[in-house]
């Protein structure tokens, strides 16, 4: 791990990290988020029965778009050459959940952790934003990276 932030100069101001001399090499990364909700609202999303439609198919698409864009939306990030972007969503019963996944992947000079992390929460904001009429209670939590490989820092995995 590096001893000091890489985004900001010696002199402590922002600045884009300069990657033109490291390896062009493959990397993904996979992050993970959970939204919490009432069983009622899960139950309507599994069923299909929410009237703006599928809630699963919109907050996949949402994620995939939402990683293509995250060097818009995060100051300092590179913009990447994504090779595939899959937002897999899981409802789980016992917990009235939703767990978003998102993995990317990259043949390039910077790894695409910002942009999974990125997929993962754009996923439930969409799940919230399409089901906050019946359920405000809803909430996001859990947003973590699960794993990360490819470059010179080599492999992470969560604990």
């Amino acid at each position: 791990m590096s001893e000091r932030f890489t985004h900001l100069d010696p002199s402590g101001h922002a600045r884009m990290v300069d990657v033109g001399a490291k390896a062009v090499t493959r990397r993904t990364a996979t992050a993970a988020a959970r939204v919490t909700m009432s069983p009622a609202t899960l139950q309507m999303i599994v069923d299909g029965g929410h009237q703006k439609g599928d809630v699963l198919g919109v907050a996949r698409v949402a994620g995939i778009m939402a990683a293509k864009r995250t060097h818009e939306l995060i100051p300092l990030c590179h913009p990447l050459p994504l090779d595939s972007v899959a937002v897999e969503l899981v409802c789980n019963a016992d917990d009235a959940a939703v767990d978003v996944q998102a993995t990317c992947a990259t043949s390039s000079r910077t790894g695409v952790e910002m942009e999974a992390l990125t997929a993962a929460s754009v996923a439930a904001l969409t799940i919230y934003d399409m089901c906050k009429a019946v359920d405000r209670a809803m909430q996001i939590g859990s947003v973590r990276l699960l794993h990360k490989a490819g470059g010179k820092s080599g492999t992470f995995r969560a604990p």
